[in-house]
């Protein structure tokens, strides 16, 4: 590090780089007043999440507001498409996620899927998006990616990584493939704690690697860091605070063993549990930083001003000690603003209106249906009952946005009826009564079973177990991971709980196709 004279260490260039890299979110659907003043101070980028979004319009008025005060100014969204959408948090989303694209296997489809919905957020005004997961759910009972993976394969992984890469940069938004290094083998939720992978390098570079490999080949803006530890990599720090995860594999050259990447390198958010409970936000920004991270994502919890400054003051205070040096924070905030730069240039002219019937075209080619060759299949006609199961939704996913069939049955069918359970009910001991009501209240009417990830939730089997020894004509939708054996007279597997997932079944138990999306 080189020696710093007071002038420059007082700066308001310093300030203006600590405010560069972070990346804040903020409630409501109209910039606050704080947002704006310090996006005019050098506030290199907004984060966006559900809660400021309810209507394409007032979301690229919102974007605009946020350009009033920085032209560059990187406008990010939490989008996979599929079960994580923010875009659609109300509704549920228009595209597939990526599980669905992976079961369908078509790279071309997965570039077009990614194009369009880029398209959707370019018209809005977004700039940046934290997507693709390219991740490899090779733990199939991992609680945080799941679905929002392209499955088990590293290979099948990588080039569909590229493709979303290239397909959503085709529109002139900033993909971001996350969590490098692989969040796919673990089995806590880095929300909420520290997961740790203990397997060799080897097996690392092998299985969690080649889709991050893809997706820097595919010229991916921006890659997003998993807190998760390593030991193999790193015996000391998580992969979002490890120089040798961020440094050495990530930005070093592939004769060293690296992946040669130089583009943004940004943390997953600051505040989860699995750096906010071990290190604190202030000390966790300050070591990402150092460690090579270039922006600090925070604000799906945290989202107000105390915070932004709490992170600005910190940033400074680790220049100023020598802990965090002067050059680092600069090349951090010079990659931001020319990130920044690029989105502003290929946001330039009108956007061009999205495809949304791509999305339940690519749909309705994931589904899997496996029939009971002992119980031809008639489609429900009349109004069914549904009885819909499912744990609490990750964070990632949230619980705004409305998933499953009991409410398109019901439009199709008015007097459909429908109940929904939880782990609280086995819990309560209470699971058997319950599902003889079910079985009471289903008489004489169809019965659709619908389930997200059967194979992680022994009660949930359980209740299907006694539904389905009672009803074996009763038809069982899986919107989750399929790793449980199809059962039921008809079995449907969606590969994710989207909008269009939801709609490419019901087309298939009513036999009914729909008119729109």
């Amino acid at each position: 590090m080189s020696i710093l004279t007071p002038s420059i260490l007082d700066s308001d260039q310093l300030h203006r780089d600590a405010l560069t890299v972070l990346q804040p979110g903020f409630e409501g659907t109209e910039p606050p007043e704080w947002v704006r003043r310090h996006l005019a101070a050098g506030l290199g980028s907004v984060a966006l999440f559900g809660r400021n979004v309810t209507d394409q319009a007032q979301l690229a008025e919102l974007t605009r507001a946020l350009r009033e005060q920085n032209p560059d100014v990187l406008i990010a969204i939490d989008e996979e498409g599929g079960d994580v959408t923010r875009l659609e948090v109300g509704s549920g989303s228009s595209w597939p996620g990526n599980l669905a694209l992976g079961a369908i296997d078509d790279p071309v489809l997965t570039r077009d899927v990614a194009r369009e919905l880029g398209r959707a957020l370019a018209e809005c005004g977004i700039t940046f998006n934290w997507a693709p997961a390219a991740d490899v759910n090779s733990n199939p009972g991992n609680p945080i990616i799941g679905v929002r993976s392209f499955g088990a394969d590293p290979e099948l992984c990588a080039r569909h990584t590229a493709a979303w890469v290239e397909g959503l940069q085709s529109a002139g938004v900033a993909a971001c493939a996350k969590h490098f290094p692989g969040h796919g083998d673990t089995a806590v939720d880095s929300h909420h704690g520290l997961p740790l992978i203990d397997v060799d390098e080897e097996l690392l570079r092998s299985r969690d690697l080649p889709p991050f490999r893809a997706a820097v080949a595919a010229g991916a803006k921006a890659m997003m860091s998993a807190h998760i530890m390593i030991p193999a990599l790193d015996p000391v720090y998580p992969a979002t605070l490890s120089p040798a995860v961020l440094g050495r594999l990530l930005r070093g050259p592939a004769s060293e063993g690296g992946l040669g990447y130089d583009g943004l390198i940004v943390t997953d958010a600051i505040e989860m549990g699995a750096i906010a409970d071990t290190y604190g936000i202030a000390e966790g920004t300050v070591l990402a930083l150092a460690a090579g991270a270039d922006a600090i994502c925070v604000g799906g919890g945290l989202c107000d001003e105390e915070t932004v400054l709490q992170l600005r003051d910190a940033i400074v205070e680790g220049v100023r000690s020598g802990r965090l040096p002067a050059e680092r924070l600069a090349q951090a905030a010079q990659r931001v603003r020319e990130l920044g730069s690029w989105a502003r240039q290929r946001a330039q002219g009108a956007p061009t209106e999205p495809d949304l019937s791509i999305g339940l075209r690519a749909a309705r080619r994931a589904l899997r249906v496996t029939a009971d060759p002992a119980q031809p299949f008639v489609p429900v006609t009349d109004r069914p009952y549904v009885a819909s199961f499912s744990a609490e939704s990750n964070i990632a996913v949230g619980d705004e946005t409305p998933w499953g069939l009991a409410g398109m049955l019901a439009e199709r069918f008015p007097g459909t009826r429908s109940r929904n359970f939880g782990p609280e009910q086995a819990a309560s001991g209470q699971l058997d009564a319950l599902m003889a009501e079910v079985l009471a209240e289903a008489d004489g009417r169809r019965l659709v079973l619908v389930v997200r990830d059967l194979h992680r939730h022994e009660w949930m089997s359980a209740a299907l177990r006694l539904l389905l020894t009672a009803r074996p004509d009763a038809l069982v939708v899986e919107m989750g991971v399929p790793q449980a054996e199809p059962v039921g007279a008809l079995h449907i597997a969606t590969h994710g709980a989207a909008r269009v997932c939801a709609l490419a079944a019901v087309e298939v138990l009513t036999g009914q196709p729909s008119v729109s999306v």
